[in-house]
C-alpha cells in the first residue's frame, strides 16, 4: 500500500510539474514580448542588454502620441463587435434549421461550409481588392472589414452552434410548436436560453478570431478602417523591424483580448464543455 501511495504521489507531482513546464513554454513568447516592450529599439537588439537595461515607457508614449493607437483600437473593436453580432445573427437561425429540421443534405452543407476555410486567402486577394476598389467602392471601409470578418468566421460559428443545439432535446422545441410559439419565439425564448453557454462561447471565440485577423485587415485597409494589425505591420521599415515599438504595440493589441478571455473564462469553459457531461 505504501508503494502504491508513493507511486501515486510521484505521478501527481510529475504531471503537475509537466503542466507547469508546458504552460511556461506557451507563455514565454508573451512574457518576452511584454519584457521587450520596455526596452528602446537600440536595447532590444543588443545581446549585452538582454536582461540588463533601463526600463522605459517611451514605446507606449510614442504609440499613443504619435501613432494614434486609440483610433486603431476603436476600429478593431467596432469591426470585431459588429462582425461577431452579424455572424450570430446569421449563424443561429442556420444552426437551428440544420439541428432541428435536418435534410439529407445537411451534413454535406456543413462539410462544404467547413471546406471554405481551406481556401488560401492569397488566391482571392486580387479579385477582392479589384472589386472593392474599382466596382463596389468600399475599399478601406468598416462595412467591408465587418463583412469579410463575418464571412470567414461564419462556418466555424455555425459548426459550433450546430453542435450545441444538437444537445438540446428536440421534444422541447416540438412542445413549443404545439403551444403555438413562432419560429422566432422558439429561437429567442427557448433555444438561446437553453444553449446560452454555447452561444456565449461561440460569440467570444468569434470575437477573438475577428480581433486577431491580420491578413485581410492589413490588405483591405489603408487609413480609415485600419485596425491594430495594420498598426503592428506599420512598425516595419527597409532597415528592419523596430522591436521595442513593435513589442509595445503588440502588447497593447493583445492586452484587451487577454483581459476579456480572463474575465470570460468560466463562460468559455462552460460553453466548450456544453453537453460533454450527461
Amino acid at each position: 500500500m505504501a508503494a502504491v501511495a508513493q507511486q501515486s504521489r510521484f505521478g501527481s507531482v510529475f504531471w503537475t510539474v509537466l503542466a507547469w513546464v508546458v504552460a511556461l513554454i506557451f507563455f514565454f513568447p508573451i512574457f518576452w514580448m511584454v519584457f521587450t516592450s520596455f526596452k528602446t529599439d537600440a536595447d532590444a537588439v543588443k545581446p549585452e542588454h538582454l536582461f540588463l537595461f533601463t526600463p522605459t515607457l517611451e514605446n507606449y508614449l510614442n504609440m499613443t502620441e504619435n501613432y494614434d493607437y486609440w483610433r486603431f483600437a476603436k476600429n478593431s473593436a467596432i469591426t470585431a463587435t459588429f462582425a461577431t453580432l452579424f455572424a450570430l445573427f446569421v449563424g443561429v437561425p442556420c444552426a437551428y434549421a440544420m439541428a432541428f429540421n435536418p435534410s439529407r443534405h445537411t451534413k454535406d452543407i456543413l462539410v462544404w461550409m467547413l471546406s471554405t476555410k481551406m481556401l488560401p486567402a492569397a488566391a482571392v486577394l486580387y479579385p477582392m481588392t479589384f472589386l472593392t476598389k474599382n466596382f463596389l467602392q468600399i475599399f478601406d471601409t468598416h462595412f467591408l472589414i465587418v463583412l469579410v470578418l463575418c464571412l470567414i468566421n461564419l462556418p466555424i460559428a455555425i459548426w459550433m452552434l450546430f453542435t450545441y443545439f444538437k444537445e438540446i432535446p428536440k421534444e422541447i422545441i416540438e412542445a413549443g410548436k404545439m403551444d403555438g410559439v413562432s419560429t422566432w419565439g422558439e429561437i429567442k425564448d427557448i433555444l438561446i436560453p437553453l444553449a446560452w453557454g454555447g452561444v456565449a462561447s461561440t460569440a467570444l471565440l468569434t470575437f477573438i478570431f475577428c480581433w486577431n485577423e491580420a491578413y485581410w485587415t492589413v490588405r483591405l485597409t489603408t487609413t480609415e478602417a485600419a485596425t491594430l494589425s495594420k498598426l503592428i505591420e506599420g512598425n516595419r521599415a527597409p532597415e528592419g523591424l523596430f522591436f521595442g515599438r513593435l513589442s509595445a504595440v503588440s502588447t497593447a493589441a493583445v492586452g484587451p483580448i487577454v483581459v476579456l478571455g480572463w474575465f470570460c473564462q468560466k463562460q468559455l469553459v462552460r460553453g466548450l464543455t456544453f453537453g460533454a457531461v450527461k
